[in-house]
């Protein structure tokens, strides 16, 4: 017909809450719509309002700022060097001259200067645990104090992304002979092909779901380690086909399940969680947010020089494996030496009295402690990806997994209670995020 529009149908982040609170939307995590769409079914757009998405994994761009009083007023000048729990902090930007108040700067990434496994990342969770932390001041005259802190005790406490909740990630593989100490594992990574590692919470990941930053922008409110935040824009190295965000959250709202340090054979990272929450506007949206892992690529690169090796999907590493990995106490056979323990990235496991100790709320369900275990106490499927490199179809076993997608599903499962209660709010964002290459 003369005149017939081929616009497409569009609902608006408003009307979307409207129903939410007329208690009429359908709210569903991005892994119930995934076993919808696994069993078949079909999805339309009346069928769903909201989808909640999630990921957790190591986040190296991340840094807290602290302010809080150390002394009385006139104790001393100005502050040069803080250490919280060994962990180096950058004074600043603020000096507080002679107000015996700091104000700091502490990396996710920065080591301790006296315990090479603890960085700033499990400072951060420790300190949301109600840990005591000791800070030690060196001031500009030399002199040095320390002192115990608590959280509670800190009035200004944020965490800020610079790069966090990326779309896509990698795998890694080492072609070479000789083990390499890398980020990207917590051991020296075995050449040879003989093992892989990735990162990525595919299907789950927020900006997998949405892909263009229809509905997540500047102002977007998400939940970061489980406390209410918001997106700032677009993070470091980021770009369309490969976006990343920046936002920050108060650290005294955090849950510490969500949080933590991971110790790498190069020294310790930090992980996060992010959830944020999808509105479903139009068909095309619905479209990319029913992409089963199967159909979302993740590139397999040489470890050394980042070169491609081959293209594989979330699907080669996520489907038909095991989220959570499994202790069975039974099976510890006690070695004098345990090597899980050692190797642990979390420090979830430890040599109790009769054997391994694991510690299921620390446990990142990275999966490295199947292959180090002698009793095979620890099981878990991690997967066998085949991949056609150099000429030769390899099966390459996964040994470590640098996203936790087993607490990525239970934080999606939490923001939609949220956001059905009320408790959360769905609003639009203050304004699109543009790119710059």
């Amino acid at each position: 017909m003369k005149g017939a529009s081929n616009t497409e149908k569009c609902r608006t982040i408003p009307e979307i809450q409207a129903k939410i609170d007329a208690g009429e939307a359908v709210v569903l995590t991005a892994e119930e719509i995934s076993v919808k769409v696994r069993a078949g079914e079909k999805i339309r757009l009346e069928d769903i309002d909201v989808v909640t998405t999630a990921t957790r994994g190591i986040m190296s761009g991340t840094y807290a700022v602290f302010s809080f009083k150390v002394s009385e007023p006139d104790s001393f000048v100005k502050a040069f060097k803080v250490l919280l729990n060994g962990v180096p902090a950058v004074v600043g930007p603020c000096p507080n001259e002679r107000l015996g108040v700091l104000d700091i700067i502490v990396l996710g990434t920065t080591h301790s200067e006296t315990d090479p496994r603890y960085g700033g990342g499990h400072l951060f969770r420790e300190m949301v645990e109600g840990k005591g932390i000791t800070v030690d001041v060196t001031t500009s005259g030399g002199d040095l104090f320390s002192m115990e802190i608590h959280l509670s005790d800190i009035p200004f406490a944020r965490l800020y992304a610079t790069r966090n909740a990326f779309k896509n990630y990698r795998a890694f593989v080492n072609p070479g002979k000789e083990a390499i100490k890398t980020i990207f594992h917590a051991l020296p990574f075995e050449g040879e092909f003989r093992e892989m590692t990735f990162c990525g919470c595919g299907e789950l990941n927020p900006l997998q779901n949405d892909p263009k930053l229809e509905t997540i922008g500047i102002g977007t409110r998400v939940l970061i380690n489980g406390a209410e935040g918001f997106v700032t824009g677009q993070g470091t190295r980021s770009a369309p086909d490969n976006p990343n965000l920046t936002g920050f959250a108060d650290l005294h709202d955090m849950t510490p399940e969500y949080m933590g340090g991971f110790a790498t054979s190069a020294g310790p990272e930090i992980i996060n969680t992010w959830a944020v929450p999808i509105p479903v506007l139009s068909q095309s949206m619905l479209e990319n947010i029913l992409k089963p892992d199967s159909q979302i690529p993740l590139q397999l690169v040489d470890l050394a020089g980042r070169l491609p090796l081959c293209e594989i999907t979330y699907g080669d590493v996520w489907d038909n494996t095991d989220l959570k990995v499994k202790y069975n106490p039974e099976k510890c056979i006690d070695c004098k030496v345990c090597c899980v323990a050692e190797a642990c990235p979390m420090g979830a496991v430890s040599k109790g009295e009769t054997g391994a100790v694991h510690d299921p709320e620390l446990c990142f369900n990275c999966g490295l402690c199947i292959s180090r275990c002698r009793g095979e106490a620890f099981s878990a499927n991690l997967g066998t990806v085949s991949c056609t490199t150099g000429g030769c179809l390899r099966d390459i076993k996964v040994t470590l997994r640098q996203s936790d997608r087993a607490r990525a599903v239970k934080a999606a499962g939490e923001l939609k209670e949220q956001v059905i209660s009320g408790k959360f709010r769905i609003r639009e964002p203050v304004e699109k995020i543009s790119w710059r290459e």
